[in-house]
């Protein structure tokens, strides 16, 4: 496989997620609680380090070349607002009513922040001239790195 550009790796990311949230909705009702908080760490550790590889790597570059500083804090509010969920995910058990719900509307939330992204964020980061290849190739090595620490596969360049 070729090597994706930032904004083809961030893409990828985002259909993956939409799959597991789609995958959970799917399964939430017939699904023993291990295998719902099995699907909620996979979902929820994507998040995170997508979010961290944004936030460390993919948005300091972007800001720098698209002026546009309401986008690029609107979107680390989103981050933050996303990371809040996941912590609260975490301290429930999958059998808590409450569990479904929130990880239902951290789908909500990603799916409008994705939204955002790939409408109004995307289309200005290609028109600003950055190296996109490059920018991937650090993307991919960063979440290579994280997914590593988290004890999962890495993803081949």
């Amino acid at each position: 496989m070729d090597s994706q550009d930032a904004i083809q790796l961030l893409e990828a990311d985002h259909r993956e997620a939409e799959a597991l949230f789609d995958h959970y909705e799917k399964v939430k009702e017939e699904a023993s609680a291990q295998e719902k908080m099995k699907i909620a760490k996979k979902v929820c550790s994507a998040l995170l380090i997508h979010m961290e590889i944004e936030e460390k790597i993919f948005y300091p570059q972007v800001r720098k070349k698209i002026d546009d500083d309401d986008l690029m804090n609107e979107s680390m509010v989103e981050h933050a607002r996303a990371k809040d969920l996941i912590k609260q995910i975490g301290q429930l058990k999958p059998n808590d009513p409450m569990f479904d719900a929130k990880i239902k509307v951290l789908g909500e939330q990603i799916t409008r922040h994705v939204e955002e992204e790939e409408s109004e964020m995307f289309p200005k980061v290609k028109k600003a001239k950055l190296d996109l290849s490059l920018i991937g190739a650090e993307l991919r090595k960063g979440q290579n790195r994280m997914r590593e620490e988290h004890g999962l596969t890495p993803v081949a360049a």
